[in-house]
């Protein structure tokens, strides 16, 4: 039997044709893989924990190119090949210097058939820590009812679940969210969300469908989590750093002054620092701390996952001036 891995996680993949520009005037692009859960994976097993990842990929290049790059970074893969589906693609446009935008080409695709009997071979060779997202939970009827086993199986064998929410308005809409993720949260142990997701984990919430949101009414969202029995809720707030809500109370953490180059995977980069401090032992200001650490260094570098720190880097955005070489 396979020891325990520090971390397991599942969803989609894709690959992704980033455009450095308007994709409608054409020109280069590059190719990567891509998702919040293998952003998360790589991130982990960056900074030295034992990761594996599970979901479905097509027989073609570009499931093959997403094993290797997957690999490559120390991820252990549990995966299926599906000969009648393609693996998902996505391009990204750099529209302007602050705006970037994804395209999904992922309908019917080869992620979107994942399901429980997909996981159960690295659920029973057990784990620290499951993670699960809300996109994996937004592709259809068989990855949401893997998610909803997941969380109920990890959370009846003590293995801590940690959920992002990660809502995505071109998979699914805020109600079709909040009818899922709501009767999903009972059985998670960290959550975490932008202020303007906590909703969509309260089955009694009237919608924040405008995105607005009061300090006061995330408060009170947290305190429901709570009271159900989440032990943390960690809210991003991006630019303005990060805070923490449990019976103790909340505690912030300010983000770090960087330039940003580029915001996509800036979330997952917090989720893997953070869950790594929590493995680590760290108490909740030491979590909050790496959380921020690991976001401010994707948001200054360029890729979802590709400049995100190793355990020995955690160090580079605090000990250097701004623009400074290291002899």
């Amino acid at each position: 039997m396979s020891a325990a891995v520090d971390l397991l996680t599942f969803g989609e993949t894709m690959v992704s044709l980033r455009s450095p520009g308007p994709l409608s005037a054409g020109g280069s692009l590059s190719m990567h893989a891509a998702g919040a859960e293998s952003n998360v994976a790589v991130g982990m097993a960056r900074l030295g924990h034992t990761v594996t990842w599970a979901g479905v990929l097509g027989a073609d290049p570009h499931g093959e190119f997403i094993l290797r790059q997957l690999r490559s970074e120390g991820v252990g893969v549990q995966h299926r090949i599906d000969q009648a589906r393609s693996t998902g693609v996505m391009f990204l446009e750099q529209r302007t210097a602050d705006v970037s935008r994804a395209f999904y080409y992922r309908a019917g695709s080869a992620g979107s058939t994942f399901r429980s009997d997909d996981l159960q071979p690295a659920l029973d060779a057990g784990a620290r820590i499951l993670h699960l997202t809300g996109v994996t939970a937004a592709l259809g009827p068989g990855p949401l009812e893997a998610v909803e086993y997941a969380a109920r199986r990890a959370a009846s064998e003590g293995i801590l679940v940690s959920l992002d929410v990660n809502y995505r308005s071109k998979l699914w809409t805020r109600h079709q969210a909040r009818t899922a993720l709501s009767a999903i949260a009972g059985y998670v142990d960290v959550v975490i969300a932008s202020a303007d997701e906590l909703d969509l984990l309260a089955s009694d919430e009237p919608a924040l469908a405008d995105g607005n949101h009061s300090s006061g009414a995330e408060a009170r969202l947290a305190a429901g989590l709570l009271d159900r029995g989440v032990r943390e809720v960690v809210v991003k707030r991006g630019a303005d750093g990060a805070c923490a809500y449990t019976a103790a109370g909340c505690l912030e953490a300010q983000a770090l002054p960087v330039t940003s180059v580029d915001t996509v995977g800036a979330g997952d980069a917090f989720t893997a620092g953070y869950l790594s401090a929590v493995l680590d032992g760290d108490d909740l200001a030491g979590r909050l701390r790496r959380g921020v650490i690991t976001g401010a260094v994707a948001v200054s570098t360029v890729g979802d996952w590709e400049g995100l720190p190793r355990r020995g880097e955690l160090g580079l955005l605090g000990d250097h001036e701004p623009g400074s070489t290291q002899r």
